[in-house]
């Protein structure tokens, strides 16, 4: 059984976790864009354009969905270490973040976020709707790729 709970709260998609581990050890792997493939079950690769991580780095994703590929490109929008990372995705304008808070015990929980705050362009609405299943089908599908991905994450931080 699944340890993240996540739900749909208007256009906002949001998963959470509490792991056994410090804001910071976390923050290490979340904000580790060249590994997101290793959390996220939608992302084969993401390639990080220019140095370090940080706010305004841009990078390039490939996704799946069963055998379909696409590319994507995006932009570090917010980078506050141990507390916020997100990026907005070019093509659908979507903001994908995680938000880290310290707990009492010493772990940290964390929020995976999807928000659409510019709604999500046109295009993006076409494909999903003809090529990735519709919203119907394809919202329950990302949010379980966030539950996945935290807790591909927690492990990771757990086992060190």
């Amino acid at each position: 059984m699944s340890e993240a709970a996540a739900a749909a709260v208007g256009t906002e998609l949001k998963a959470t976790i509490t792991i056994d581990a410090t804001p910071a050890q976390v923050w290490a792997l979340v904000s580790d864009v060249k590994r997101m493939s290793e959390w996220s079950p939608q992302v084969v690769r993401s390639v990080v354009l220019g140095g370090p991580v940080k706010r305004g780095t841009r990078f390039l994703n490939v996704n799946q969905q069963g055998w379909k590929r696409w590319p994507t490109t995006a932009k570090v929008v917010r980078f506050t270490p141990h507390t916020d990372f997100a990026f907005r995705i070019t093509e659908n304008r979507s903001v994908w973040s995680f938000q880290l808070e310290p707990t009492p015990e010493g772990g940290t929980l964390v929020t995976h976020r999807r928000e659409t705050p510019d709604g999500i362009s046109a295009v993006s609405k076409v494909l999903t709707a003809t090529v990735l299943g519709g919203q119907k089908s394809f919202v329950p599908e990302l949010l379980e790729g966030m539950s996945q991905t935290l807790e591909r994450v927690k492990a990771e931080a757990e086992q060190n």
